[in-house]
């Protein structure tokens, strides 16, 4: 039989500090909105408090947390036909300088599926193996996307920017 994990006060209030940030921002770039990007940070803390899951060491939950915080960004943007977008500002606080601001916005108009491995990939510094496992892609598929993503961020950010 399978023991399940305890999660003590004290567990919640270190995760929540160590990842929170990070899930804010995955879900922030993902969902262009604060307030479902607040919320999906929120129902995944939910869920983690929620499950009977044991992580193997930090690595394994922070990898479950994105991928949970992914899928219900997902969620939100398949639910809502008629999604309000927040002004490019808010993204910005998070760059010191204007370089890094446009490429924050030009990160937000890639599609979704080549925004969140770029994020997990440049910011997060994932490896490509990791990535796939958590997006439950085969690495080439997920090497691919790295690539694409590449191109496309170029193009929109020599297209606005330069």
């Amino acid at each position: 039989m399978k023991r399940k994990a305890v999660r003590t006060e004290e567990d919640i209030e270190s995760t929540f500090e160590k990842y929170a940030d990070m899930l804010y921002s995955i879900s922030l770039i993902m969902l262009k909105n604060s307030r479902d990007a607040e919320d999906t940070v929120q129902d995944s803390f939910i869920r983690y408090i929620q499950s009977d899951k044991s992580f193997e060491s930090d690595e394994h939950k922070k990898a479950w947390l994105i991928t949970v915080a992914s899928n219900l960004c997902r969620d939100r943007l398949r639910a809502s036909k008629r999604h309000r977008q927040e002004p490019i500002g808010e993204l910005t606080e998070f760059s010191q300088d204007n370089e890094e601001s446009g490429i924050l916005d030009a990160l937000t108009r890639l599609p979704e599926k080549y925004r969140i491995i770029m994020l997990l990939h440049y910011v997060h510094e994932y490896k490509v193996r990791e990535i796939a496992r958590m997006l439950d892609i085969s690495e080439s598929a997920a090497k691919m996307r790295l690539k694409k993503g590449r191109e496309l961020l170029r193009d929109i950010y020599r297209k606005e920017y330069m």
